[in-house]
């Protein structure tokens, strides 16, 4: 993990963090006031607390994705320059040749 997905997991911990709470407190509030509305609405919070993880996951993903096409991109950089240093001098001043 780098110092750069620190700030996203804990703003999802937090977002599941206050949907799983409020499922809860709707669910009881529903519970004990008997009102069927408020357990349902507890319910859809409940769900709800799984779409940040799942996003999270998939931003992990891509993040991984950006990675590798960096590390890719040095490596061609890495490639082009060796094969630079190799022209002679003229060819890689971009003279004509004669």
């Amino acid at each position: 993990m780098t110092s750069n997905e620190a700030p996203v997991r804990a703003g999802v911990v937090a977002a599941v963090g206050f949907l799983a709470l409020d499922a809860v407190l709707l669910v009881l509030a529903g519970v004990w006031m008997d009102r069927p509305a408020l357990v349902v609405w507890g319910g859809v919070f409940a769900a709800l607390a799984a779409v940040p993880l799942i996003l999270w996951r998939r931003y992990l993903r891509h993040l991984d994705g950006v990675r590798t096409a960096r590390r890719d991109m040095a490596e061609e950089i890495r490639h082009l320059r060796t094969t630079l240093r190799q022209l002679p001098p003229e060819a890689a001043r971009g003279e004509p040749h004669r």
